[in-house]
């Protein structure tokens, strides 16, 4: 079963936000995950969704999914990504 990490995003700082997104794909790679899509908000329908940006990413299940997020590369560009934006990461599988 696919597992899916979604992030809603608001950027606080566009020069570390871009530092940030260079360095992720590298994390990806070894744990085989790939981005879906990276998207701005074009309108909230329904309910509240304080957060402008989104990213999805795909990994082939949920321990490859597990495995990235732990993985000290990653865990590494976290204090990066919090001076950068407010994320919000949820995961599913499907």
């Amino acid at each position: 079963m696919s597992a899916y990490v979604i992030g809603h995003i608001t950027v606080k700082d566009e020069g570390l936000w871009a530092e940030y997104r260079s360095k992720v794909p590298d994390t990806l790679a070894p744990w085989g995950g790939e981005l879906v899509f990276r998207g701005r908000q074009l309108a909230t329908l329904a309910g509240e969704n304080p957060h402008a940006d989104v990213v999805v990413l795909r990994f082939a299940d949920a321990a490859a999914l597990q495995g990235w997020y732990a993985s000290a590369a990653y865990q590494a560009l976290i204090p990066l990504r919090e001076r950068a934006a407010n994320v919000v990461l949820t995961a599913y599988e499907a």
